[in-house]
């Protein structure tokens, strides 16, 4: 398993690719499969770890995260001849050697970082797994699309809810934080803020100003423990992206709390969230403040169930182990 090493797999706190590398890697250790994991040397896995970054790259400003990836590759490289099959979930720099792998390749794709990278996807002799059919590139061919999968026990069902909103992810012009700020503003309701400042001058001019410590709370990004609290005791999630999300893991990670989603109807939403059911998806932020009444009023038990059933990590991981099957058979 060739992990992304920007943060420790499991993160800590931020660290989504990291996130769903730990939880496949489990889940196939559970299952019998031998696996190494190539990650940071902070790390923890059931698995055998192998690694080259001490830490994540992203936690430390001395580390140039293309001159570490690049070494980690190579490592992996190296040391191809040893497995059956290589699953790459690094993005595009590991296809750029294709000729050189030893073993056969699966890759991830969790979503294009840019057009300019695909010459590298085109280039190469990997297999490659969409995360949503919403993120797929024409120019590519799939052997399946798998959804991310979700730990249950690390996002428990939450019956009675508070009555503040959550918006959870990067704070980011793409992930919409000051569009949440103002349907909540406008629907009265309080929001909690949760992530990783990723773009400073948006956070200063678009969402600090609003911070006030009571209708609008800023926690950061959270640990494991904080995330199931906070997602758990929200009435709803508000998701208006500015982007194409290739899959939004934490609207999987609410609805498996109970809380239900409203979302943009952009990327991949329609497609993760069961409209009426999980949530809804809407294109404006008048549309959200209307819709959010009943999606505040969705079923919990549902919300939670449909969740357990569409993104539980054991239908991950069975999806996976079907896709090296078909991948080693050929």
């Amino acid at each position: 398993m060739l992990g992304p090493i920007a943060w420790r797999t499991p993160p800590i706190s931020y660290g989504p690719w990291e996130r769903v590398t730990s939880l496949l890697t489990e889940g196939l250790v559970r299952r019998g499969v031998d696996v190494t994991l190539f990650a940071t040397a902070d790390s923890i896995t059931g698995g055998y770890l192998d690694a080259v970054a001490p830490h994540g790259y992203a936690e430390d400003p001395a580390m140039d995260g293309r001159v570490w990836e690049a070494l980690h590759v190579a490592h992996a490289l190296e040391r191809s001849s040893e497995y059956d099959l290589v699953h790459n979930q690094l993005d595009w720099l590991p296809l750029a050697f294709t000729a050189h792998w030893a073993a056969p390749m699966v890759t991830t794709i969790h979503g294009f970082s840019g057009p300019a990278i695909l010459p590298a996807y085109l280039a190469s002799a990997s297999t490659f797994v969409s995360i949503s059919d919403a993120d797929r590139s024409p120019g590519l061919d799939y052997v399946a699309t798998i959804h991310h999968g979700i730990d249950p026990e690390e996002l428990p069902y939450v019956p009675e809810p508070g009555d503040y909103l959550v918006s959870f992810g990067r704070i980011h012009p793409d992930k919409g934080t000051a569009t949440a700020i103002e349907i909540a503003r406008r629907a009265g309701r309080r929001l909690v803020i949760c992530g990783l400042v990723q773009h400073v001058d948006y956070f200063r001019d678009e969402v600090e100003p609003h911070i006030d410590g009571d209708r609008v709370v800023f926690l950061g990004a959270v640990a494991p423990e904080e995330r199931a609290r906070v997602l758990g005791h929200a009435a709803a999630l508000l998701h208006p992206i500015d982007f194409d999300e290739p899959f939004g893991l934490s609207v999987a990670e609410s609805m498996m709390c109970g809380t239900p989603a409203l979302a943009y109807r952009r990327g991949s939403m329609a497609e993760v969230i069961d409209e009426g059911v999980t949530g809804s998806t809407v294109a404006s932020i008048d549309e959200a403040i209307s819709a959010l009444p009943a999606v505040a009023s969705l079923d919990r038990r549902r919300v939670h169930e449909r969740a357990v059933a569409r993104f539980g990590v054991e239908r991950m991981v069975d999806e996976y182990l079907s896709v090296y099957e078909t991948v080693l058979a050929r």
